[in-house]
């Protein structure tokens, strides 16, 4: 049988391995390891890729959620808006922060949050909402969310780790790439994601001058000048290695997503007739990255579904098992809560492997193994 990886890094290094090797060699010639100009040249290239004024980049995409909500200058007890379904990084450093994480319920089909579900949990301690892009799609009610935001007096930081490379379409028909829309957008460059860097990486973007600075300073010790600290800040630096591999990268981005799109349309149509399995569905105003190709097992088998898959050989993951609310970490701050959707979602996820590398021939042993386990 063919080894099948969720995520296939090293064929996908295979194809641009020239490319990389000499970006890499390039920076360990000139010995510039800390922001040296592959920094700079792949942060001038995807401020321009993304249309926004200000990409800064940082160590990891959860340096990149601290430090935007940093910048934000949020006082301990303010209330930040955050999924219940996602990965803990985003909740996390709300937490870090002296910050009250109050997790909300998210849309049953896309998985992500909706503006009627963010306004019923707007209060007067509400300074922030991180609308988390998952899976591979943009918050559909964006525009909607931004309305509230005005409204309400409180900033939009997205969480765009999963979808970098997707395009959303607002009202008047304008095309915004993701994480250029909310007033702060946060990525993680970490090696499967879909630009994804060999070690770790993440940006801020924004197109909010005086944002932009504070992020800039905070991300540097708090300071602008070399040895005078404005701020309190901290130290996360993008290493010129990791911006020589991403700047390849990024010329690719929408090839990527492409590939990634195609194969997730060839599972579409192969296993949509299964009755309890539900396929992806698709935001009507945001394209589909789909960093996950993750289904929905209602049939309450789908502990069982993974482990058949795994006795093939097959790789599968569950995205995410326990709502935030139930970790340890976070009981206290909601002792009470039960989202239903989270709940159920929580029980019935499972993604596929996905990637750029992917051809029909893998799919259709994926499939295949599927489809057997449904006869």
């Amino acid at each position: 049988m063919a080894n099948i990886q969720m995520v296939d890094v090293r064929g996908q290094y295979l194809q641009i391995k020239e490319e990389i090797d000499a970006g890499i060699q390039e920076v360990i010639d000139s010995c510039a390891f800390i922001n040296g100009p592959k920094v700079k040249v792949f942060q001038a290239n995807m401020e321009s890729y993304l249309n926004v004024k200000h990409v800064i980049p940082c160590a990891n995409g959860t340096d990149a959620l601290q430090i935007a909500l940093m910048a934000l200058e949020l006082k301990a007890g303010d209330e930040v808006i955050v999924p219940a379904f996602t990965y803990v990084a985003t909740a996390e450093v709300i937490a870090l922060l002296g910050l009250v994480p109050v997790m909300v319920d998210v849309d049953p089909d896309t998985f992500n949050v909706t503006a009627d579900i963010v306004e019923a949990a707007i209060t007067s301690k509400t300074k922030a909402v991180v609308p988390v892009h998952l899976f591979g799609q943009v918050t559909g009610d964006m525009v909607e969310i931004m309305e509230l935001a005005q409204k309400h007096n409180f900033y939009v930081i997205e969480d765009n780790a999963q979808a970098i490379g997707a395009n959303f379409k607002a009202n008047n028909g304008s095309i915004s790439k993701s994480g250029t829309i909310g007033h702060i957008g946060c990525t993680s460059f970490y090696p499967s994601k879909n630009l994804g860097c060999y070690g770790d990486g993440g940006a801020i973007f924004t197109n909010d001058d005086k944002l932009g600075v504070n992020i800039k300073k905070i991300a540097n010790h708090g300071q602008v000048k070399k040895y005078h600290h404005d701020v309190i800040g901290c130290n996360s630096r993008l290493d010129s290695i990791q911006a020589a591999v991403l700047d390849v990268k990024l010329k690719r981005l929408d090839q990527y997503c492409e590939a990634r799109e195609k194969a997730a349309t060839y599972y579409d149509k192969n296993l949509a007739g299964i009755e309890g399995l539900v396929v992806p569905v698709r935001e009507k105003r945001s394209s589909h990255v789909f960093h996950q190709y993750t289904l929905r097992e209602q049939t309450g088998r789908r502990d069982e579904l993974q482990a058949y898959l795994k006795e093939k050989d097959i790789p599968s993951m569950v995205y995410y098992p326990v709502p935030l609310y139930k970790q340890d970490a976070f009981k206290h701050y909601a002792p009470d809560i039960n989202l239903s959707v989270t709940e159920q979602l929580c029980n019935e996820v499972i993604s596929l492997p996905i990637h750029t590398e992917m051809n029909y021939e893998i799919q259709d042993i994926i499939i295949e193994a599927v489809k057997s386990f449904y006869k």
